[in-house]
């Protein structure tokens, strides 16, 4: 492109808003008849450059500033009307191109063009721009009504993981768009109507007063004056109507036109080709009116053997089509069954999705956010929950309905193993007593999903009362949503994928570069680190902080490469993370301390394997180790505390390894994560 045209291109917003001001200023200051010849020859051009981009847009959507262009071209003509009557009234001359039009299009007969002009004008406001703006009525109260639906659609979509948060934006702008522009279409269609009729009141007008000017102020007679200044007016108005009704015409198009891959032209042709016989029953309907008598014969004949031909045409295409159709059946039929497509379809059944949220068919209008439904949001947010908490990025939730389920029961899958199970209860809601409640509520007695607690469910009408007597209320999507945060806690390490690790280290390179590339892969591999992270947040450990625990475990790596023991030393490095949840007001840590002896005892039984270190005791003492400290611990529990189970690093997740199952709720901390100013007090000794 030359550099004038570029620099052209990029002054286009000054040329706009010169344009706007040049059409004010054609209202207001005389024109000379050689400049608005140029003005109505670029008027008809404008009209008929636009029919045909309207012709070749695939989707209304791609000329979506049709709206302003209607508004600016119905202003242009009417500034040129102006102008025109101006010129007329004025020196009874409107330039060439009216003359013309007054003398040469309609044979100088001022009836003949009065007659054309309101033709014109009925084809323009009683057809097209009536059609035209009826469409456009009901194309946006339709999409208006089916946004709800469709915002629907892409949330479910980006919740099942089928598109990405950046594809699911996109499509709700365009569907922002959609709205916006059948709005806007909704309203510019008044303008075409307004330009029909305010084109019929200027010739009316010019008319009338060209013909009192001519009589009064140019001293001519009324008949040489009707004719002159009738000629003038008639030219002056199908200047204006022509562009008009193309307009006009490109509005009808635009508001009909439905999405598609190709322009109108290649549409209509393709979809009326498609049927075959409709051309046989054209032709032979045009030979029998041929041998009508008294019709003329040529012209339906001519048109019969026209609509044959093009039949005959139509039929070799189709024969065609069905033999390759024919040829590409046998040869799939000749072809192995495990085929390209079967073997597509039986990896989409391979797959396994890393979250799933199982609902029965009475839980569906949970889902259904233009029912009032709030799931899907609350379920997007746990994933920016669990992001903020745990600094891991978990797959998307698809949510689906399961005929396997009973009506309100619901069921989280991880890599479609079933983990948790649940169910609500339609119109109640779950009370809970947090411990200081009064009163007892009648209700059906239940367990709290998430965090096994006891509650109740009541009626939806019974929550006022309940909330007075101090109880905790929460509704059915709460219940859900909470338990569906607690179990993505609980397996967030089986979440973490080695390709969620890549990305976390990619995301880390990016502030952190030198600690990433002395690491990895020169030192341990993704895999590695991949273990080292699993085993942080089995035990809840946020990893967030990654450069820290990259930097802790790029010290020990050249001396010890087992994930679970640098995993150890990446809880040291974050130490005050592991032990803040655990302190109360006073920066005091509660802690269950092991008897030397006892803790001598373990270190004694840890076996070193090919596979790594293993506890090895004897099944009766550690079940008595076990049953010890759990009745340590709820003995803290009931006296308001929470405590921890301090020990050495040596030991500490081979006793974590040993309690989880009795105890999941008991952290182990060693005493290399406590860091200083926390004041440790010791509530009980787990003694030999």
């Amino acid at each position: 492109m030359p550099a004038w045209a570029q620099r052209l291109a990029r002054q286009t917003d000054l040329m706009a808003a010169g344009a706007v001001v040049l059409v004010v200023v054609m209202m207001i200051i005389p024109l000379p008849p050689a400049l608005v010849d140029l003005c109505i020859a670029l008027n008809i051009s404008g009209a008929l450059a636009i029919v045909v981009t309207t012709l070749y847009m695939p989707r209304p959507l791609d000329f979506s500033s049709f709206p302003s262009v209607l508004l600016l071209t119905t202003l242009f003509r009417l500034a040129i009307n102006v102008s025109v009557t101006r010129l007329v009234l004025l020196h009874g001359d409107a330039g060439h191109v009216v003359k013309a039009f007054g003398s040469f299009v309609v044979g100088g007969n001022v009836v003949v063009g009065l007659v054309v002009f309101l033709i014109l004008v009925v084809i323009q406001f009683v057809v097209i721009t009536n059609g035209a703006g009826r469409v456009a009525e009901v194309a946006a109260r339709f999409t208006l009504d089916a946004m709800p639906g469709k915002q629907m659609a892409i949330d479910a979509d980006l919740n099942a993981g089928q598109i990405t948060d950046e594809e699911a934006r996109a499509r709700r702008r365009e569907i922002a768009r959609e709205a916006d522009f059948y709005g806007a279409m909704d309203g510019a269609s008044k303008f075409v109507k307004g330009d029909a009729m305010a084109g019929l009141l200027i010739t009316t007008i010019n008319l009338l007063g060209g013909i009192v000017i001519g009589v009064l102020q140019h001293k001519m007679s009324l008949g040489e004056a009707g004719r002159h200044f009738s000629l003038l007016t008639v030219g002056d108005g199908l200047t204006a109507q022509i562009p008009a009704l193309l307009i006009s015409v490109a509005t009808g198009i635009i508001v009909t036109r439905s999405a598609s891959e190709n322009d109108l032209g290649n549409d209509i042709a393709g979809q009326i080709t498609s049927q075959v016989k409709a051309p046989l029953v054209a032709g032979a309907a045009m030979l029998l009116l041929a041998v009508v008598p008294g019709l003329p014969k040529i012209p339906f004949l001519v048109m019969g053997c026209g609509f044959l031909g093009l039949w005959w045409l139509l039929r070799r295409r189709a024969e065609a089509d069905e033999a390759r159709a024919a040829d590409a059946a046998r040869a799939a039929l000749a072809a192995p069954a495990e085929s390209g497509e079967s073997k597509d379809a039986a990896l989409e059944a391979l797959q396994i999705d890393p979250l799933e949220l199982a609902i029965g068919f009475g839980l569906v209008p949970l889902v259904d956010e233009s029912a009032g439904g709030s799931l899907l949001s609350r379920v997007r947010a746990i994933r920016r929950q669990i992001a903020s908490e745990l600094g891991m990025v978990i797959p998307p939730v698809r949510i689906h309905d399961e005929i396997g389920l009973d009506s309100h029961e619901y069921a989280i899958k991880v890599r479609g193993a079933e983990v948790a199970v649940g169910q609500v209860l339609a119109g109640h809601q779950l009370a809970m007593d947090p411990g200081d409640a009064v009163g007892q509520l009648s209700g059906i007695p239940t367990t709290e999903p998430a965090f096994g607690l006891p509650a109740t469910w009541i009626p939806d009408s019974a929550r006022a009362e309940a909330e007075a007597l101090g109880y905790t209320v929460v509704d059915r999507e709460s219940v859900i949503v909470t338990h569906l945060t607690e179990t993505i806690r609980a397996h967030a390490a089986e979440l973490l994928t080695r390709q969620e690790t890549r990305q976390l280290l990619d995301r880390l390179k990016e502030v952190n570069e030198a600690v990433v590339e002395e690491v990895v892969p020169d030192v341990l591999t993704v895999g590695e680190i991949q273990r080292v992270l699993q085993a942080l947040l089995s035990e809840g450990v946020p990893i967030r902080d990654l450069g820290t625990i990259i930097e802790a475990i790029a010290d020990k790596a050249r001396v010890t490469r087992d994930p679970p023991l640098l995993a150890e030393y990446a809880r040291q490095a974050l130490g005050r993370t592991i032990t803040a949840p655990h302190l109360d007001a006073q920066k005091r840590l509660a802690a269950i301390a092991l008897d030397p002896a006892v803790e001598q005892e373990v270190s004694e039984s840890i076996a070193q394997t090919p596979d790594g270190e293993y506890l090895v005791m004897e099944p009766e003492r550690a079940q008595g180790l076990v049953q010890e400290l759990k009745e340590q611990f709820d003995r803290a529990i009931s006296q308001g505390s929470r405590p921890v189970l301090l020990c050495s690093a040596r030991v500490r997740r081979h006793l974590r390894r040993l309690c989880e199952q009795a105890m999941p709720q008991l952290a182990v901390c060693s005493y290399n994560e406590i860091v200083p100013g926390i004041r440790v007090e010791t509530i009980g000794v787990v003694e030999a």
